[in-house]
């Protein structure tokens, strides 16, 4: 394993467990995979806050619209058979819809550029509020005119995906979850994925969780509830790495995969840029594509009340990350965005030389924590109350075993000063000094806090 993913794999846990105590999360359960294997399968946190469960990498989360990803490669595969074209006409396999939507292509569908509604006139499911809607729901939303033109904007629809299951199950005869269980889900090897409720007997199953601004504290999401007809855009149930084995065969640059290249390259090519969006990203056929820095990235995203995932392959590095969150205002996007960075600050430095490479550890003060992070002849200083912990990182030179410089920092910090180690008597690091301030393990600060300051009544 190369350096830069042995020191990611190596410190990326140790950061979730910071951001969770630190932002109250629930749980959290990630994957990593690089060049197809697993080299990264962490759970952190609760499963269930009312019975105090523990998360551990088998249970399934919901993951939501991570399910349009495996619904447009069920449409891949039936592609590669003769059984549809990207510019079929939905009408050609759909009754009933209004004249306009059933001009609507299989591709438009898939790229979310038909102008379908969104969620129709059931939106309150999305709350919890009444069931999913079924199949006479979604036709009869989809017999009124779209929202807007296709073909002239990115405008995301549930409906449209809805819409492609029942195209799925006109060609192939067959319900939509049995069909994508054999055809999709078995071909890709995935043993802990099924496309909605409910689970086998005795799966471990990762309850959801409301946020907790509105109540003060979180209520539990049993979620366990069916998507119905919406099945195909967001009913999926999987574990991390499960879901990150998922994606990374979806890569062109995958050695194996069920799928033809042509069809994983036209999955993945960015097509429709958002708009209206701070952070740029385009569809192309049921994934999403973005950039973080130098590295070009595709996956997707998925929220369902109580949960938060996201997803991302780097192809150029061959690797996927899965990161599930448990909670209604999870943080899986900045937390895979933070992994992503780690890993290109650590992969542009490369492996640590001799002189920095016991330079390392997390060391707390009294304003929080820092952690040393050796890298190529540098030795890197994150934060882990970042959600990006090498944003703006210093860095430090090492002159010998227990003393450096600062040899880059922001302007109002330590740029340019001394800092250095102590160690005791085995040679062991106990405390790190920098900016005047004394660093120690968290044990010993902690202790320090308490007998200093007063806890309030």
């Amino acid at each position: 394993m190369e350096y830069w993913l042995q020191r990611t794999v190596a410190y990326i846990p140790t950061w979730i467990d910071y951001q969770i105590r630190r932002s109250d999360q629930v749980g959290c359960l990630l994957a990593i995979v690089h060049e197809g294997e697993l080299v990264l399968e962490y759970a952190a946190g609760s499963a269930n806050l009312a019975t105090a469960e523990l998360l551990t990498p088998r249970h399934r989360f919901r993951i939501a619209s991570h399910s349009k990803s495996f619904t447009a490669a069920g449409l891949m595969f039936l592609r590669e058979r003769g059984q549809l074209k990207l510019d079929d006409k939905v009408g050609a396999f759909i009754t009933g819809l209004n004249d306009d939507v059933a001009q609507v292509t299989i591709g438009q569908l898939m790229s979310h550029t038909a102008g379908l509604t969104r969620d129709g006139n059931a939106g309150n499911q999305y709350a919890g509020l009444r069931p999913f809607a079924d199949k006479a729901e979604i036709l009869t939303d989809l017999a009124k005119p779209p929202v807007l033109d296709r073909n002239t904007r990115f405008k995301y629809s549930n409906h449209g995906f809805a819409l492609l299951g029942l195209v799925i199950e006109a060609i192939t005869g067959e319900p939509y979850a049995g069909w994508i269980r054999r055809e999709v889900i078995a071909p890709f090897g995935l043993t802990e994925t099924e496309p909605d409720m409910p689970l086998p007997p005795d799966t471990p199953f990762a309850r959801g969780h409301t946020g907790k601004v509105l109540l003060g504290r979180r209520q539990v999401v049993p979620g366990d509830y069916t998507l119905n007809a919406l099945t195909p855009a967001g009913g999926f149930v999987s574990t991390a790495a499960a879901l990150a084995r998922f994606f990374a065969q979806l890569s062109p640059k995958a050695t194996t995969s069920p799928l033809s290249l042509d069809s994983r390259r036209e999955m993945t090519r960015g097509q429709w840029k958002c708009p209206h969006a701070t952070f740029a990203t385009t569809y192309g056929l049921g994934t999403i594509s973005g950039t973080i820095g130098d590295w070009d990235w595709f996956g997707h995203s998925g929220g369902l009340l109580g949960y938060i995932s996201r997803t991302v392959v780097v192809p150029e590095r061959k690797l996927a990350i899965a990161v599930l969150t448990n909670a209604a205002d999870g943080l899986a996007w900045p937390w895979l965005d933070g992994i992503l960075q780690v890993a290109r600050a650590l992969a542009k430095k490369g492996a640590p030389t001799e002189q920095v490479q016991n330079w390392t550890g997390r060391w707390w003060g009294a304003g929080g924590a820092i952690d040393l992070l050796p890298a190529g002849d540098r030795v890197v200083v994150a934060v882990p109350a970042y959600l990006n912990p090498v944003l703006d990182a210093a860095e430090i030179e090492v002159t010998n075993p227990n003393e450096g410089c600062v040899e880059l920092a922001g302007g109002y910090a330590d740029h340019g000063e001394p800092v250095h180690l102590v160690r005791d008597d085995d040679g062991t690091a106990i405390e790190f000094w920098a900016q005047g301030t004394r660093f120690a393990r968290e044990a010993v600060v902690a202790q320090e806090m308490q007998d200093m300051y007063v806890a309030p009544s």
